[in-house]
């Protein structure tokens, strides 16, 4: 039985290591989807071990929790925007360099290579770069040992869980490249994330809190909410975006417990008037709760210019750092053609729904409008009825396609770095999810021509096809899906 706290591992050849033998030692850590139903049922039951299993593989790998106090790190959570957020919030900073010399990023899902969660200075950490410090940590814990009295998960042949090792992964690139400034996206809730190893942020942030990860963080706002509030710190100051009032009440409940002091972030009036990078209505609240961290992180370090003492003023650092803001895959539109991909890897209620909203916004009157969705765990059924109902009569798609988030019709995911094992691989052959939701999708909108396709190659292929001189294709529902569809693009 493969143990909560990490996984048995494969031995790697000492001889010739390559980037792809570390994919492939990274992809060994992945939980397939059977251990993870196991591990799903009792995952609250082991949250508790989570932090200090978290802190014993990290001095396993040479550091002390307070050797990540030299990164000067900006910690944000949330459900929907935390991503984005940090994007904001790079773009910025790096306005601010070289006073700020290296700035690194970690954050996640990846879209089309595993390097993309850490960055430094907006570029992903090379290939060689990432197999050398791959295999410093990967040796560095198969030379060392746990107290299996104290951490009875961590015997001998135990590695940490994937997301876990990457998390170690970052520390290291980042420590041993000399970044003085990090920002953290949190993995999934806080309290108990592999993140929340870090002692003292320079600035907490959290963006929307929605129901996710029931499972993991609770059924109700106030215990999600209580779990993001986790990454709170005594002395250092918590930004957040307006929340429903029980995940709110939950946030300052906590913020009294840690003697945080917690500000409510509104709507930034700078913001309100500049066109973002990332472009779609919503990002104003993601992007003014980044202005708050952002200059937090400047005025702990010293470097917040002190003539911009009214709050409502901005900057220009701070105004170009937003209009140039990136994020792929969140918002993106790609132009080929007589095709306009819309694209965003919404994949919960609150962001499908603003997701959506953005694509009313961007529909033309006289294109040929596509979908392309698949979401392979959360209730997809949910998602696409939700989609549709905000819709409504105002934008009607032409043509529904519902695929796997496998990338090519020949050699399935083919780049190592975008396979998943955390499916049952029955169920995507089978494409049980694709038919139920096009069968959803029938009684939604029966006047849409409905296709179930195997591959994401294939959905490309059919939107190629068509004869239109104008065609919008938005596609969501799924992160692995956006970066797939990313590949299959770039050929």
């Amino acid at each position: 039985m493969v143990p909560i706290g990490g996984l048995h591992f494969r031995r790697f050849s000492t001889k010739s290591r390559s980037y792809g033998d570390a994919i492939n030692a990274l992809n060994s850590l992945q939980t397939n989807f059977a251990t993870l139903e196991a591990i799903r049922k009792s995952e609250r039951k082991a949250n508790v071990r989570a932090i200090p299993e978290m802190i014993e593989w990290t001095k396993r790998v040479g550091y002390k929790p307070t050797d990540l106090d030299r990164l000067n790190i900006v910690h944000v959570t949330g459900t929907k925007g935390k991503g984005s957020t940090c994007a904001f919030v790079y773009s910025i900073l790096s306005r601010y360099q070289p006073m700020l010399s290296k700035i690194g990023v970690y954050t996640s899902p990846h879209l089309k290579s595993v390097r993309e969660r850490i960055s430094i200075n907006g570029k992903p950490i090379s290939e060689d770069k990432f197999t050398r410090y791959f295999f410093e940590v990967w040796d560095r814990l198969s030379e060392t040992v746990s107290d299996e009295s104290i951490f009875p998960n961590m015997g001998h042949g135990v590695k940490p869980v994937y997301f876990r090792f990457l998390t170690l992964l970052s520390f290291h690139v980042f420590l041993s490249e000399k970044v003085d400034t990090a920002i953290y996206e949190v993995g999934i809730g806080g309290e108990y994330d592999s993140t929340n190893i870090v002692r003292k942020p320079t600035a907490v942030g959290i963006a929307s809190i929605g129901i996710d990860h029931t499972r993991v963080l609770g059924s109700t706002l106030k215990e999600i909410a209580w779990n993001k509030a986790g990454i709170m710190k005594t002395g250092t100051k918590a930004f957040s975006v307006d929340q429903k009032t029980e995940a709110w009440d939950a946030l300052q409940g906590r913020a009294v417990e840690k003697n945080v002091e917690l500000i409510k972030v509104p709507v930034h009036p700078v913001v309100a008037k500049t066109r973002l990078g990332i472009d779609a209505d919503f990002q104003h609240i993601n992007a003014s709760l980044a202005v708050s961290l952002a200059r937090e992180h400047l005025r702990v370090l010293g470097y917040y210019p002190q003539h911009y003492c009214n709050e409502d003023e901005l900057p220009p650092e701070f105004i170009y750092g937003l209009e140039n803001a990136s994020w792929p895959g969140r918002c993106q539109t790609i132009k080929i053609g007589n095709v306009e991909w819309l694209l965003d890897g919404a994949h919960t209620d609150e962001s499908i729904t603003v997701a959506t909203q953005w694509f009313a916004t961007k529909a033309k009157i006289a294109a040929k409008k596509v979908l392309i969705f698949n979401q392979q765990t959360r209730d997809a059924k949910s998602l696409v009825s939700r989609l549709h109902s905000i819709l409504g009569v105002d934008v009607h798609f032409d043509e529904v396609i519902f695929c796997s988030n496998v990338t090519w019709s020949v050699g399935g995911y083919q780049a190592a770095e975008l396979t998943s094992m955390n499916h049952s691989k029955q169920a995507i052959d089978d494409l049980v999810v694709q038919k139920v939701l096009a069968e959803e999708w029938e009684k939604l909108d029966p006047n849409s021509n409905r296709h179930v396709l195997p591959t994401i190659e294939d959905a490309v292929k059919y939107v190629h096809e068509l004869k239109d001189d104008n065609v919008q294709v938005l596609v969501t529902g799924s992160l692995h899906l956006v970066g797939g569809l990313l590949v299959v693009l770039d050929k």
